[in-house]
């Protein structure tokens, strides 16, 4: 008896895919894509049906909607929602990306060295 090791196919060393096939991969690849989206797109559209505090639940505002269907429609409106979601949930828990600013340091009003100190209040200066 014979046991079958491999379901492989093996082709040739030197055979390469057709330039037929690699453009039928990149068409389809590219007619999933925008199905995708389209979906995503459909879905999102119910968000806009939500209540401002249906919206807020989420961690979004109706201007979050708003800028996500502003983009062409080839675009997933669901990516910029998500990040949107995140960003708040991020702030709200104070975690930060690894990106602190420095903190901000105020010039003083009066440059220092110039004028001597006085011993007097300000209102007795005039």
């Amino acid at each position: 008896m014979s046991a079958i090791t491999s379901f492989a196919k093996s082709y040739p060393s030197n055979a390469a895919p057709s330039k037929v096939s690699v453009i039928a991969a990149v068409v389809t690849a590219s007619i999933k894509r925008l199905a995708r989206a389209y979906r995503n797109r459909a879905e999102a559209a119910a968000l806009a049906r939500f209540d401002d505090r249906m919206l807020a639940d989420m961690g979004l505002s109706r201007s979050d909607v708003r800028d996500a269907f502003a983009g062409p429609v080839w675009e997933d409106p669901t990516s910029l929602l998500r990040a949107r979601a995140l960003e708040r949930r991020l702030s709200r828990r104070h975690v930060s990306l690894g990106l602190e600013e420095a903190p901000l340091k105020a010039p003083p009003l009066v440059p220092e060295g110039i004028y001597p100190p006085v011993s007097r209040p300000a209102r007795f200066t005039v």
